[in-house]
């Protein structure tokens, strides 16, 4: 497990977890393969398009079940509600790895492994 924070300019805090989302790789070792499932959470859609893009990942591999623009974005529990999905979604030994805007071009990231 390891988690990363990151920030660019408020005007661009959509790719703001495109940056966070590196550190955790480069810090663990693991490739962006080794990753069964991303979290992206977006309260825009193209918040979630963007860092597909940006990150090169697997558009099959993120927000599985929905993402908060389906699932809904309840205010002070987004991160809770895709790391919990996370953790009950991916099976034993998988990795996920989450990504959030925070607000102000800050960001997040955590990287969970289901043991």
């Amino acid at each position: 497990s390891a988690f990363a924070d990151a920030a660019v300019d408020p005007i661009d805090f959509p790719i703001a977890p495109a940056y966070a989302v590196p550190k955790i790789l480069s810090e663990t070792g693991l490739k962006k393969e080794d990753i069964a499932m991303w979290e992206i959470n977006e309260a825009f859609s193209v918040v979630v398009l963007a860092n597909i893009k940006m990150l090169d990942i697997d558009p099959q591999k993120v927000n599985i079940n929905g993402g908060a623009v389906s699932l809904g974005h309840p205010i002070g529990m987004s991160g809770a509600r895709i790391v919990v999905h996370m953790a009950h979604a991916l099976r034993p030994g998988q990795y996920g790895l989450a990504g959030i805007c925070n607000g102000g071009g800050g960001a997040s990231a955590i990287l969970i492994q289901k043991l």
